[in-house]
This record gives structure tokens, sequence and C-alpha cells, in this order.
């Protein structure tokens, strides 16, 4: 460790390098309930939002994809800074850690002001040529708010990412719960009882993030009691550093983006065949299955972690034990998660249609979630072996996976299943979990092999 004071929050790196088994369950279950918490909160705010239309479903669904590039670049950010402090935890740099922190926040700072101001000058112009249509008030109403509001989502979600780089999950699990829970007050509060309809959503999420911000702020610069330190002072940009953030949060980024677009895509083939009502589905049901992933989304974050830190120990062996783990214990939550969503389809789709307009779509969201339940189990298959290639700062191997299950598998699969073959919204559906099942089947095979051949490496260099 370089010279100085001695570095706080020992508990949490003794957690990252020690017992990788055990890593993975410490880290893993505080962001599980944490990520469960903020995805709960996704369904109440879809809950509250059902009651005022499927216009207002509609208008969300149509910001979806946008508020995907906002968490995608964010996430980048947080992922690409994350891994690399955490292998330098392994390596023992602290001197290292602190500066690839610092520049972590500066990069977040000026990426969010520069994806700021274009969104919210042309938010009516960008909605209305995706096919806004007669939901455009409502879309755009919804969409400002959040958009004026990127930089403190930027900053709550890097934030978070640097506490759990250096094993404290407890704390990032606390900044997140206290933005769900306020979140879930204030939803019926602005939307209804100030009148503020789906902009009250919007509203509400952003000052639960901002709540949340002021948390994290205070830890990192006010107390100053996490193990990295920022130095803003004399700070001049190192190539090398932002080399190692970006190798993985860049892919990361593009990896979330290629969901965003994903999405997009499937927004415009959805308006084609079942028009906006067909949208309301997939937003009000990728709901649902946004929350039975948040546990894989959970464990993910320990996986990244974990392996990072095991990787600037060069200890490759821990590497594999702890991916194991992890992908052992995300198939049996999510073989569990999606058979109770399979049994509870019709009690789900209650809760969610219960406005006049909402029972339209009731027989169409029934029909999603009897189909979509079965790509779940092999989301552990993917999105684990992907943050093992990130905590290894290998980012574009995550991405090229990311890129064969969004952009090659899906939107063919879901166009030509839905359109070639005539079965509507289902072939659309069975689209989704045919690109997911193939392409989480690559990245896993992929994984072990590259895991395989860092170990072959190690034995070879001893010998």
């Amino acid at each position: 460790m370089a010279a100085g004071n001695p570095p706080r929050n020992h508990q949490g790196v003794q957690t990252l390098v020690g017992n990788p088994k055990q890593a993975i369950m410490k880290l893993a279950w505080p962001m599980i309930f944490a990520m469960s918490v903020q995805t709960l909160y996704n369904l109440v705010d879809a809950f509250w939002v059902s009651g005022l239309g499927t216009d207002a479903l509609s208008a969300v669904g149509l910001f979806f994809p946008f508020f995907f590039m906002i968490m995608a670049l964010a996430t980048g950010i947080g992922t690409g800074g994350g891994a690399a402090i955490s292998r330098r935890i392994g390596a023992k740099d602290k001197q290292g850690a602190d500066s690839v922190a610092t520049h972590t926040m500066v990069y977040t700072v000026i990426i969010s002001l520069a994806m700021m101001v274009p969104f919210l000058l042309f938010a009516r112009p960008l909605f209305l040529a995706i096919g806004a249509g007669d939901t455009i008030d409502d879309t755009v109403a919804y969409s400002q708010v959040l958009f004026s509001g990127v930089t403190v989502i930027f900053f709550a979600n890097v934030a978070n990412s640097l506490l759990r780089a250096e094993g404290d999950a407890k704390r990032a699990m606390a900044a997140m719960l206290l933005g769900g829970v306020i979140n879930i007050i204030l939803d019926p509060i602005m939307i209804y009882s100030m009148g503020l309809g789906v902009a009250g959503a919007a509203w509400a999420t952003l000052i639960s993030i901002g709540v949340s911000s002021i948390l994290l702020f205070s830890w990192l610069f006010l107390k100053k009691n996490t193990f990295v330190d920022f130095h803003f002072r004399g700070f001049r940009f190192d190539r090398g550093i932002t080399k190692d953030i970006f190798t993985v949060g860049l892919p990361a980024s593009v990896q979330q983006l290629t969901m965003s677009i994903n999405m997009l895509i499937l927004n415009i083939i959805i308006v084609g065949i079942g028009g906006t009502d067909g949208v309301a589905v997939l937003t009000t049901g990728w709901r649902i299955s946004t929350f039975g992933i948040m546990p894989i989304m959970g464990i993910a974050t320990a996986v990244v972690s974990v392996c990072g830190a095991a990787y600037g120990m060069r200890d490759f062996g821990k590497m594999e034990i702890a991916l194991n783990h992890a992908i052992k214990f995300g198939l049996a939550i999510e073989i569990l998660v999606a058979v109770s969503i399979l049994v509870l389809a019709v009690p789900i789709t209650a809760v969610f249609t219960q406005s006049a307009t909402g029972h339209q779509i009731a027989p169409d969201l029934v029909r999603y979630f009897h189909i979509t339940w079965l790509f779940l189990p092999g989301v552990a298959l993917g999105m684990l072996s992907s943050s093992m290639f990130q905590g290894a700062g290998k980012g574009w191997n995550a991405l090229a996976v990311t890129i064969l299950r969004t952009v090659v598998l899906t939107p063919p699969l879901a166009y030509g299943l839905a359109v070639w073959a005539g079965m509507g919204l289902d072939g659309v559906w069975w689209g989704l979990v045919l690109a997911n099942v193939a392409g989480s089947t690559i990245s896993f095979l992929w994984a072990k092999a590259y895991i395989r051949n860092l170990k072959k490496g190690a034995m070879s260099a001893a010998s």
C-alpha cells in the first residue's frame, strides 16, 4: 500500500480478497436485497401509472429505451472504474485505486452533462420521430423531468459502484434502499395527490435518487471513511488509467446501450403489430421480468469485484471458484423466480391492468408471462459470465456476446417469428427467449475457456 494514513474499510477489503465463496455471498446478498427493493419501486411505479390508463403506460414505455441509455453510460463508468479499483486492491496498490476513483468521478460529471443538454432540447421531435403520436404530451412531460436529472442519476450509480468495488456492499445497499423506499412513498402523492399525473412518477424517481446521492456524497467526500480517497487538486488525466477504466467501461456502456437499442427496435416492431397497446404490454411485462432478474444483477456486482480482486492477485483458481459458485447460486434463484412468475401470471396481470383501458391488454400480458418465464434461468449463465470478464478487465468479451444476443439474434428472431411466421406478439416474446438462451450459453462456455487458459498460462510461467 502507498504510504500515508492507513486505509479505511478494512473489513470490506478483507472480504474481497478472502474466501471467494464467502465473498460472493457476503457481497451478493445486500445487493440482491437492495436491487429487489429498487425493482419493487419500479413495480409500484407501474401500478400507480397504470391507473392513469394505457397512454401513460405507453409514455413510460417510449421513454424506457432512453432511460436505459442513461443507465447504460452511468453503469459503464461505474463498472469500469469499480473493476479497475478491485484489481488494484488485489494488487495492493492503494495509490492506484485512489487515482482510478478520482478519474471515474471526473468522467462522471463530464459525460453526464454532455448527455443531458441535447436530450432536454430535442425531447419532443425525438419522441415524435419514434411514433409517440397521441401520447406525445405525456411522454415529453415524463421524460424532461428525468433528462434534467441525468447528472444526479450518473452520480448515484457511479458512487454506488465504487463502494461495491472496495467490498462495502452494506452501505451501497443502504443508499439504494433509502431511494427505493422514498420513491414508493412519493409515487401516489405526486401522481394523484399533487395532480402531476405521469410527470409525478418521474419527479418521485428523481427526488429519490437525489436523496440517495446526498447520502453517498456524504460518505465519499464529507466523512471520507471509504477505502479510496479522491484527489482533485492538481488533477491531470492519466492515459493509462483512462484506458483501464474505459477498456471495461466503454464495452459495459455499449452492452447496456445495445439492450436499449434492442428495446427501441422491439418497440418499433411491436407498434407495427399491436400498436401502442403492445408497447404497454412490453413495458409492464418487462418490469416484472426485470424484478426476476434483480437477484442475478446483485450477484453480478459481487462477481465483478471478487473476480477483479482475484485477477489482481493473479489467483485464477479463485476466479473460477467465484464464478462457479455464483452461477450455481444464480441458477437456483432464477428457476424459483421463473416458476413463480409462470404460476402467478394471472394475478400479477390483474394488479397492473386495473384501469378501464388497462383491461384490454390483460390477455396479451398473461401470454407474455407464459412465454418469457423461460428465459430467466439462462440469464444467470450469461450475466454472471459477462461480469467475470468485466472483473478481469476483458469488457470487449462481455460486449461481444451481448451484441450477439441483443442485436444479431433478438430483432431478427422477434420480427421473423412475429411477421414471417405469423405469430404476432407471441413471436416477439419467443424471439426474446431463444436469443437469450443461445447468447447466454455461448457466454458461459467462453468464460470457462478463458479461465482455463489463464490457469494454463500461470502454470506454464511457474514451471
